[in-house]
């Protein structure tokens, strides 16, 4: 089974985060088979890194697949975005959890994620894998 992993579930093991790093560590050991990854979690990993290179290491050690954004996927993302904005949202472009719960919807994968409030919000019929 292919599982889109978000930033925070990986940024938990990489951080040693002292609550959530045993949930994130056992998560991706039980679904390792089929971890997924997209430009928008890479854009997120390289915030704290210092290269490139650190982060594709990072993802092998993992053993991510990449997988590309479709463009119906990019196009959702823009409607949730949308919808977003109509609540009162006051971000002026659209949010990484917009494409990467887009690229799940789309590519009918689950999320594997802490937080899943936004994912709940504006793509209700992704599964999520969440505490």
């Amino acid at each position: 089974m292919r599982i889109l992993v978000d930033t925070n579930v990986l940024a938990d093991v990489v951080h040693n985060d002292k609550v959530w790093a045993p949930w994130a560590q056992m998560q991706l050991a039980r679904y390792s088979d089929g971890l997924v990854t997209n430009l928008m979690v890479y854009s997120e990993l390289c915030y704290h890194a210092e290269s490139h290179a650190e982060v594709d290491a990072l993802l092998k050690e993992f053993g991510l697949i990449w997988d590309e954004l479709p463009r119906q996927a990019l196009f959702l993302a823009s409607r949730a975005f949308q919808a977003y904005r109509q609540r009162g949202g006051t971000k002026t472009s659209p949010l990484p959890d917009f494409f990467i719960g887009a690229h799940a919807q789309i590519a009918g994968l689950p999320i594997l994620t802490r937080d899943a409030g936004r994912y709940k919000t504006y793509f209700p019929t992704v599964p999520l894998i969440s505490p």
